[in-house]
């Protein structure tokens, strides 16, 4: 019988000039660059020259790395960036959401739309493809950075993350391995279906679709309606694509027009991409390998098991991201009475276990509360 893995991977590559470099970060990097190459790849067929291709792949991944910073504090860590708003440019501190970039994406796309002139539709059909291999390889950083995991199981397969007890389901690589089988399904939608907007409404659809079932095995910290944060996303994002795919085939039967724009009139030389464009895209892989995780963190406290030697400084100050407890204090003393020793944490099978070190641990930390409850992690002190 095979034996459990336990999880002690080094999330830091390397550090620069008191910087850490991350392998979080280098699943953007990785996804912005394939990103990148991808379009300039097919260029011709959007009708861009290679400026054009430079500012496409500009475009799209500052909507990325906005649009995931936004949703990640506006949804999953309000409570401690309303009260921090210096924090929120501080991307090297961690705090990306995973609905954010695809909207972000989108809207980034979009404006590219508006401004060159060329259809929206058209140009989803080829970001989607790279954008499946980012959202891949991306949750293979997650993995890494070892903070999202899955419910408890047997399975041969589980694995013993850094903060959380017991064997519990790499449910990251679940979510990876599917969006990587999204992108030669995705290619042959392509290359066999030329409607505007078939492939994108597909990767829609089957990307929240799938994740839902999935995320089913995520041991979610924060809730919305009973839910997990994410299941809500992927209920709302299931449906769109769901309405997207209707449209697409009533436009294949001829039934719904697709205004295509009319582009501005294409340089008569190909124009090279300027300077400023190469070294910006160049900047921004670089600075993405300073991100850490999806959630705001205090690296040193963090990770310091994984990486000895990480000390508090001004790019990584001493700081408390763990979201507020709203049980009453007689609740909480109720739930935590009788429990001492070292910090713990109730998980799905009601027994104690660490508390993720990201969070309070002079106290206790309660989860997986039952349905009804819209809140985010406990903590109770004894």
């Amino acid at each position: 019988m095979l034996a459990i893995y336990v999880h002690d991977i080094d999330p830091i590559i390397t550090t620069i000039a008191g910087v850490h470099l991350w392998w979080y970060g280098l699943g953007y990097a990785l996804g912005f660059w394939q990103l990148h190459r991808f379009v300039r790849r097919h260029r011709a067929a959007l009708g861009l020259d290679e400026r054009d291709a430079f500012a496409l792949s500009l475009i799209v991944i500052a909507g990325v790395l906005i649009g995931g910073r936004a949703s990640a504090i506006a949804f999953d860590e309000w409570h401690f960036y309303r009260n921090h708003w210096s924090f929120a440019p501080r991307y090297w501190l961690g705090g990306m959401a995973t609905h954010g970039l695809l909207a972000g994406a989108a809207a980034g796309v979009a404006l590219f739309s508006f401004a060159w002139r060329r259809s929206f539709l058209r140009l989803a059909d080829v970001l989607v493809i790279p954008g499946a291999f980012l959202m891949g390889v991306g949750r293979i950083g997650n993995f890494i950075d070892g903070i999202i995991v899955g419910g408890l199981t047997d399975a041969w397969w589980g694995v013993k993350f850094p903060y959380a007890g017991g064997a519990r389901h790499p449910v990251v690589l679940y979510d990876g391995l599917k969006n990587l089988l999204l992108v030669p399904y995705l290619m042959h939608v392509r290359a066999t279906n030329a409607t505007p907007g078939a492939t994108a409404a597909r990767f829609v659809f089957w990307y929240a679709f799938l994740r839902f079932f999935l995320d089913l095995f995520r041991d979610y910290p924060t809730h919305r309606l009973a839910l997990g944060t994410g299941q809500t996303l992927n209920i709302v994002m299931a449906i769109l694509g769901a309405v997207l795919l209707a449209r697409s085939r009533l436009r294949r039967l001829g039934r719904l027009e697709h205004s295509e724009v009319a582009p501005d009139a294409l340089p008569v030389e190909p124009r090279a991409p300027l300077g400023w464009q190469r070294a910006l895209l160049a900047a921004i892989l670089l600075f993405c390998l300073a991100i850490p995780s999806h959630w705001t963190q205090n690296v040193p406290r963090q990770y310091e098991s994984r990486h000895p030697g990480l000390r508090h400084s001004w790019l990584y100050p001493d700081i408390d991201t763990a979201p507020p407890a709203p049980l009453s204090s007689a609740v909480v003393a109720q739930r935590c009475s009788g429990l001492t020793g070292h910090p713990r944490r109730l998980d799905a099978t009601h027994g104690w276990r660490p508390v993720n070190a990201s969070h309070d641990t002079r106290g206790f930390q309660l989860v997986n509360m039952p349905l009804g409850f819209s809140f985010h992690a406990q903590t109770c002190s004894v």
